[in-house]
């Protein structure tokens, strides 16, 4: 996947129709794609299905946030950056737009906007859009504009429907509010893969190896939105295979004064060295809140009962876990 970011002035190739005629353009799907939940997945499909004929399928969206760089909104994120280009890549996207948000390119005309970026530079074929999308000095650009501008710039433009799960419609804010509360079932359901993080895995306190349950740190991003602290059930992907296991995400006070959060995880049956490596740890249910212990001794007293319970967790539930995206 190509990466275009730090620049307004790029310009995309054109290509061969499928059919080996005229010159074909790009599917573009433009957005801020917070989270890329079902919905964002559900307008992704849109332009990954215009691939078969002959389009690049392009994705732009905006760094950084306009609720960051307006300040309407906190820079802690579902999905961060480099997480987002992964699931990009991973859905078969060939271009990836970060076009960057500045006090000069917000306060672009709306309908600029569109013949600039989108037909002169991106040679859009096909657009594809949520109805709410907002873009150009102060947002005034919308779906109206890009539908009544449509015929004169050569593009068809598809505005999607809004998703619900139930009765409320699956938005960023929707999965922001369950990933906050703890309820990682409901965050899988909207966004239609685990809650996770990734991360190359480095040297802790060693504690765990010292007790008899070697664990895997990793330190988040500062950017990526924290779940509660405490105990989840969880499982790791690493060098392509999956292992069960039990996480902490915390500052793990009986035995640490640092504010660094940890997501601290042990898996069954698992015993390799394997600092350095990438590992994406995915957090499938919440079992208990963070809590300090009197101790070492009763937090291992807590941790045994807590991989034990784990492991009938995983057993009880194993034909439940899908797969990623």
């Amino acid at each position: 996947m190509e990466i275009i970011q730090n620049t307004t002035e790029f310009l995309l190739e054109s290509q061969t129709g499928a059919d080996g005629g005229k010159a074909a353009g790009s599917a573009v799907a433009i957005g801020k794609f917070d989270g890329v939940h079902k919905g964002h997945i559900r307008l992704l499909s849109h332009i990954l299905e215009r691939k078969a004929e002959g389009l690049k399928a392009v994705v732009f969206t905006f760094y950084p946030s306009a609720s960051v760089f307006f300040g309407r909104g906190g820079a802690e994120e579902i999905t961060t950056r480099q997480e987002k280009r992964k699931l990009f890549e991973k859905l078969g996207i060939d271009i990836l737009i970060e076009f960057p948000l500045n006090e000069r390119t917000a306060a672009t005309p709306p309908e600029e906007f569109v013949r600039k970026y989108l037909v002169e530079q991106m040679h859009t074929a096909y657009l594809a859009a949520g109805a709410d999308v907002t873009f150009g000095y102060k947002g005034q650009g919308n779906k109206e504009l890009l539908l009544k501008l449509a015929d004169t710039c050569g593009y068809q433009v598809r505005i999607i429907d809004k998703l619900y799960y139930g009765d409320r419609e699956i938005s960023s804010t929707y999965v922001r509010e369950e990933v906050e509360k703890g309820d990682m079932p409901m965050a899988e359901s909207l966004l239609g893969r685990y809650y996770s993080f990734e991360g190359r895995v480095e040297e802790g306190s060693r504690l765990g190896r010292k007790l008899g349950m070697p664990t895997l740190n990793l330190y988040p991003e500062k950017e990526k939105l924290l779940p509660p602290k405490g105990v989840y059930y969880s499982r790791v992907t690493l060098e392509g295979e999956v292992y069960a296991g039990i996480t902490n995400i915390g500052r793990k006070p009986t035995v640490n004064d640092t504010e660094a959060v940890d997501v601290e995880t042990y898996l069954y049956d698992f015993d390799r060295n394997v600092y350095g490596k990438e590992i994406v740890t995915e957090l499938l249910q919440f079992k208990r809140p963070e809590r300090r212990f009197a101790g070492v001794e009763e937090l291992k007293a807590q941790m045994e009962r807590d991989i034990a319970e784990g492991r009938i967790f995983h057993i009880t539930t194993s034909k439940k876990i899908k797969q990623n995206i």
